[in-house]
């Protein structure tokens, strides 16, 4: 019936997104994180980057995060201490960036470009890595990943606010039939939710057809 994700002795991968109640990803005239990153979450962002993971991202969010890593490092950068913090800090983190328009060698410390295949790059990455894998924005890379079969987690945070006039960049538009096996859940700051996830892609609606 279903594909289930990639075996246990390959290097996890997880989708890692930040979502409105209503499926979005940003907000037009809204601020980033919708103006709620709030201590602890942040503080749990910090704690999850000193996983070692290695981040996966395309070319529309690496020019997006870069350059707002580089204006939060900038004095009088509009960004809070911990916002700036965060943003910054990703500059130290390995980043693999899929694209077959920018050019090497990419400016953002620790950058590769890889302009070949997505799938067919992270499918090796993940049989000869040992250390964890995880998406930074780019939802195309993201689908793309999920519909192969090689994501691991499937982890959302989700804000409470509802943008049906402004949201920007629906995530699930695309995706395939999921089924999603909680394996975690998190509140952080009394309002933001973490829902953690195993996937599994679905050929078709529970019961439709042979397993």
């Amino acid at each position: 019936m279903g594909e289930t994700m990639a075996d246990a002795s390959s290097a996890n991968l997880t989708v890692d997104l930040i979502i409105s109640l209503d499926g979005y990803a940003s907000a037009e005239g809204w601020p980033g994180w919708w103006g709620l990153e709030a201590p602890e979450y942040l503080a749990w962002l910090g704690q999850e980057g000193e996983k070692g993971y290695t981040f996966l991202l395309g070319a529309k969010t690496y020019r997006l995060m870069s350059r707002m890593s580089e204006e939060a490092a900038a004095e009088d950068s509009g960004f809070s201490e911990d916002e700036g913090a965060a943003l910054t800090g990703l500059a130290a983190v390995p980043k693999v960036v899929f694209s077959s328009t920018l050019q090497a060698p990419l400016t953002w410390p620790n950058s590769q470009l890889v302009t070949g295949d997505a799938i067919e790059a992270v499918a090796e990455m993940k049989r000869t890595r040992t250390g964890p894998l995880s998406t930074l924005g780019s939802l195309s890379l993201c689908r793309s990943l999920l519909t192969a079969g090689l994501v691991d987690r499937f982890r959302v945070v989700l804000f409470p606010v509802i943008t049906g006039i402004t949201g920007r960049e629906r995530i699930y538009d695309g995706y395939p039939d999921v089924s999603l096996e909680m394996v975690e859940s998190r509140t952080f700051d009394g309002r933001l939710q973490l829902l953690e996830y195993v996937p599994t892609v679905l050929s078709g609606p529970p019961g439709s057809g042979p397993a």
